[in-house]
């Protein structure tokens, strides 16, 4: 049997990650089924990619309130200070060490293409431990850090590809 060209492989995998992007916890038989791949064609694209760090790791999609914490994204603006290895002090000390240190769930960093450079989408107990961790980092940060910005999510419509079951409460806010 001839090998797939490589046009074929890149849709096999396009179609296998869609499918895992909000099946991710559902076995690999029913995947399979669901791209229309063999189970072993499907295991082999599914070690590839971890191995080639396609894919590097595997989320729970969680409910916020039934965990009792909220959820905020902190936007920071850099100064004009040299960049050089602030990008990593503030993901890897500041929003790891320092967050856990005061009981914040860093879910995601980001650099940014726009008015600010990093977004920090997290999770505290209250809105007085996200401000702590926002007064954290701007004081870590030092004249590194220019602006910042702290936001609480209200409603989550949408999180890892997949929507809300609570969807439907969404329309109480409006």
């Amino acid at each position: 049997m001839p090998k797939s060209s490589k046009k074929q492989i890149y849709e096999d995998d396009k179609t296998f990650l869609k499918i895992l992007r909000t099946n991710s916890g559902d076995n690999i038989e029913n995947i399979a089924k669901k791209c229309g791949f063999s189970r072993q064609k499907l295991w082999r694209i599914k070690k590839r990619m971890e191995k080639d760090k396609t894919i590097w790791g595997y989320n729970a999609v969680l409910d916020d309130q039934k965990l009792d914490v909220t959820r905020y994204i902190m936007l920071v603006k850099r100064s004009s200070q040299p960049l050089g290895d602030a990008i990593n002090k503030i993901t890897n000390l500041i929003a790891e060490k320092k967050g856990r240190e005061i009981g914040i769930d860093v879910l995601s960093v980001g650099y940014l293409h726009g008015k600010y450079d990093v977004a920090i989408i997290f999770t505290a107990d209250n809105i007085k431990l996200a401000k702590k961790f926002s007064e954290i980092l701007a004081a870590e940060g030092g004249n590194l850090i220019s602006e910042i910005e702290l936001m609480e999510y209200i409603f989550l419509l949408r999180d890892g590809g997949i929507t809300s079951p609570e969807v439907k409460k969404f329309n109480e806010f409006f």
